[in-house]
């Protein structure tokens, strides 16, 4: 285990306990003071990302996450969910995240939630954001629970995990997770040496061929522009969707001084499409394919829609492979 994942996980643990620690103090009528205003003792009222009012519990017992950055987001507060989304392209949860969600039901996918099953949990909160779908059902939800829409479609990914941790009323269990990430992301940039500067590549395999993945301010996109790599002509600027098509006879424009390379499952799915990508014409003249610098990563951390969770894994990865 790397020292940054080590010095992480500390972190998550120090703030799951002090989450614990809030709970307690809420049922003796603290309403919290990490945000928000207190209309009493046991409700919170926030400003959602589309302007929406929405009284909250001060200490929610049942939270549905109904997208990936919610999910992962709330498990790195140290709450368990009890319904939660599937992965994309996945069954249950991603697979990052199953060994933290286990306790959670899948209730929803990134295209639709299963109302009837999202309100036979009884959930007192629910929280969602607009890289899924779901979020044009806010109104179904809301009847269900309150309902909070935590951030807009491609917002950067630290605000919205503030966002979220703002609904929970962990906002400052948040800035400490984010100070300490942001403390290895500047360990990890100091020792680049000759990897500084370096092109960077990220794609996810699939379908037999690759998609540009991670452009733009998400925990992927931000993370390398931060560490001050750079990304491929094609991989620069926002992004037209999660993730880019690009054909076989354009497969030159994915080469870098180094690939990151996935799939939407885990690491082991990716070996396998590694194989099968290494079959496909021109692949082997890539530099990075000839400098064996293509890295095998944990796919559905680097493809999900992001979360503090999710950023730490491709940081990790990225300080293995160019700062080790």
């Amino acid at each position: 285990m790397s020292a940054a994942r080590t010095c992480r996980r500390a972190v998550l643990t120090s703030a799951a306990a002090v989450a614990t620690g809030a709970l307690l103090l809420s049922g003796c009528g603290d309403d919290g003071d990490d945000g928000g205003t207190a209309s009493d003792a046991g409700t919170r009222s926030v400003t959602d990302a589309t302007g929406r009012t929405v009284e909250v519990p001060a200490a929610p017992a049942k939270v549905v996450t109904l997208s990936e950055p919610t999910l992962d987001a709330a498990l790195a507060l140290g709450v368990q969910p009890v319904g939660a989304t599937a992965g994309r392209g996945q069954q249950g949860v991603s697979t990052y995240l199953a060994g933290k969600a286990s306790g959670a039901q899948v209730v929803a996918t990134v295209a639709e939630a299963d109302m009837e099953k999202v309100a036979a949990l009884q959930p007192d909160l629910i929280l969602l954001d607009e890289t899924t779908a779901v979020k044009t059902e806010v109104a179904k939800l809301a009847a269900i629970a309150p309902t909070v829409v935590t951030a807009e479609l491609d917002e950067d990914w630290k605000k919205a995990f503030t966002a979220t941790a703002d609904a929970l009323n962990k906002k400052a269990d948040a800035e400490r997770i984010l100070t300490a990430f942001d403390a290895e992301v500047a360990a990890t940039k100091a020792k680049l040496g000759a990897n500084a500067g370096k092109v960077v590549s990220v794609v996810r395999w699939q379908n037999s061929a690759p998609s540009v993945v991670g452009k733009g301010v998400g925990h992927v996109g931000s993370t390398l522009t931060t560490l001050g790599l750079t990304r491929p002509r094609d991989q620069q600027g926002a992004s037209a969707g999660h993730s880019e098509p690009v054909s076989l006879e354009k497969l030159s424009t994915i080469d870098g001084d180094w690939l990151f390379f996935g799939t939407l499952g885990d690491e082991a799915d990716g070996e396998k499409a590694y194989v099968e990508a290494r079959k496909v014409p021109n692949f082997s003249r890539l530099k990075a394919e000839q400098a064996g610098h293509v890295v095998v990563v944990e796919g559905s951390a680097w493809n999900s829609a992001g979360g503090p969770l999710a950023a730490g894994i491709v940081l990790d990865d990225l300080t293995a492979a160019l700062a080790p």
